[in-house]
């Protein structure tokens, strides 16, 4: 039975935030809290609305039916409450800033990061462009972008901050031949960080392969994979659902190492491009489990 009519937003964060990141360890970690803390926060949000929320039987935390009913409530009501915040504690913050990004990881991580920014602070404008980091790069260096995120080797010395680390995989459609001597790789254009990646792993194997079909479209190269024209390399975590994450020892494929994604901003940023740079990076060291 109800025990309040307020409901305190920090207890909708916690419930969000399990759900978002599917337990309880991974949500404790997430707001620096001890796993119990936030078991019990989440008791007092049942307690307080008079239902389960959440199933814990099973390996991963999954929402009831009330749980669904209320977790999109929840989370307008937490963007209100980071506006509001963002309103009065820095209502100065308005202006463009000029945000590079991979197609993949614009498409995946970034997109609720940003969302969530601007509802915090809704006069800041995002213009965001996605390409291969190389060529993002390039906009970077000739001042086009303001922050960037590119992908890069992690022995590689570039200036940065460190802001995720992916675990790179094979992966396949149904469609996938299954006695190919010449691997057919699906990737995109060079210069492309994981089609490197994947070469250079197939070299060093001494794995004989073929480009089957490049495009600069991430759309593109998977609709590829699905329709069987060869195998591409993913982070583990960005793999669409209907695709494959390939044995490899069954496919005689080479392990890859991880790659990073680093965080370049331009000298001279303004308040709202800061207050950006340090958003991103707090947000995704956060999810990347460091």
């Amino acid at each position: 039975m109800a025990t309040s009519r307020t409901i305190d937003p920090e207890l909708l964060r916690a419930f969000v935030t399990v759900v978002d990141h599917g337990s309880f360890s991974a949500a404790a970690q997430r707001l620096y809290r001890g796993q119990s803390a936030v078991s019990l926060q989440i008791k007092r949000l049942e307690e307080q609305l008079g239902t389960r929320l959440l199933d814990r039987s099973s390996r991963r935390v999954a929402l009831t039916a009330e749980g669904e009913m209320v977790l999109g409530s929840a989370r307008q009501l937490i963007a209100l409450n980071e506006q509001l915040l963002g309103r009065v504690q820095e209502p100065e913050l308005a202006g463009l800033v000029r945000v590079g990004a991979p197609e993949d990881f614009a498409t995946s991580r970034l997109p609720r990061l940003l969302a969530d920014f601007s509802r915090s602070h809704p006069q800041v404008a995002l213009e965001v462009v996605c390409e291969l980091t190389l060529d993002l790069q390039r906009r970077f260096e000739a001042g086009e972008l303001d922050i960037a995120l590119l992908k890069r080797e992690p022995s590689v010395t570039l200036d940065g901050t460190r802001v995720w680390r992916e675990q790179l995989v094979w992966v396949g459609g149904d469609a996938l031949p299954r006695d190919e001597e010449v691997l057919p790789l699906v990737c995109s254009p060079i210069p492309c960080v994981y089609r490197a990646r994947a070469i250079g792993a197939l070299d060093e194997a001494g794995r004989a392969w073929r480009v089957s079909y490049s495009c600069g479209s991430l759309a593109g190269n998977h609709a590829a994979v699905r329709a069987g024209l060869g195998v591409t390399v993913l982070p583990k975590d960005m793999v669409p659902g209907d695709l494959m994450l390939l044995d490899n020892a069954a496919h005689r494929l080479p392990m890859l190492a991880d790659t990073e994604i680093a965080l370049v901003a331009k000298a001279g940023l303004t308040p709202p491009m800061a207050r950006l740079k340090e958003y991103i990076v707090h947000e995704l060291e956060l999810g990347s489990g460091r």
